[in-house]
């Protein structure tokens, strides 16, 4: 497994014009949902709510905005989906590997949770197939729960970018004039550049921030 990880980045390397992006994410009113429903959200659904849930929603609501993210270079030709399945990176002993969550866009916080949660106790006892590590269309990769501040993801290809998140830190920022001490998340965009430009990788960015810091805009489909 470790030696075919290591070729499929490699490729990714050789074939994608890679660069990456970076934001940061104020993560105080994702913590203060996350403490004030926890109890209530495990006891209806039996299963806990954390932080990607929220990530895996925005992505794909900021996906189904940017066509060209959720895209593929096939051959000569540009192929878009019109659908959302999202790869998320899962560290196994033998190494890592990447299930998918399919058609993410009609998924709620919930059975995001769940089909997460069923998927990585798959991945930790070795009985993932193939068919659930197949036809992802954009990855999610949180190196945030080994307690990384900051680092730059590679594609997994054939996809043409993927959403580096990172520990949640107290850091002083400015709001409305004034310092405040606030837990905040450092976000990579690594994208082919091939496909995407700069301005639609940042754009596509600045979105999931936005629905990440403030899920509303999502059920306003702002």
């Amino acid at each position: 497994m470790r030696l075919k990880i290591a070729q499929r980045l490699k490729e990714a390397q050789n074939t994608c014009a890679m660069l990456t992006t970076f934001n940061e994410i104020d993560m105080s009113n994702a913590t203060d949902l996350r403490q004030k429903y926890k109890d209530v959200f495990l006891k209806k659904h039996k299963v806990k709510l954390g932080f990607m849930s929220a990530f895996i929603k925005a992505s794909a609501y900021a996906l189904q905005d940017s066509p060209a993210v959720n895209a593929v270079i096939d051959g000569q030709e540009t192929v878009y989906r019109d659908y959302v399945d999202i790869s998320v990176a899962v560290a196994t002993p033998k190494g890592l590997v990447v299930p998918v969550i399919r058609n993410v866009h009609k998924l709620n916080y919930a059975e995001i949770e769940k089909v997460i949660n069923q998927l990585g106790e798959k991945a930790r006892d070795g009985q993932l197939p193939l068919e659930d590590m197949e036809g992802g269309t954009f990855t999610i990769s949180n190196g945030g729960v080994f307690g990384s501040m900051f680092g730059t993801p590679i594609i997994n290809p054939p996809q043409s970018a993927i959403l580096g998140m990172h520990g949640i830190f107290d850091r002083p920022v400015a709001i409305n004039g004034k310092v405040e001490i606030r837990p905040m998340m450092y976000v990579a965009l690594t994208y082919d550049h091939r496909l995407i430009d700069g301005r639609e990788a940042v754009t596509f960015l600045r979105k999931i921030k936005a629905a990440v810091e403030d899920p509303r805009i999502m059920l306003l489909d702002l």
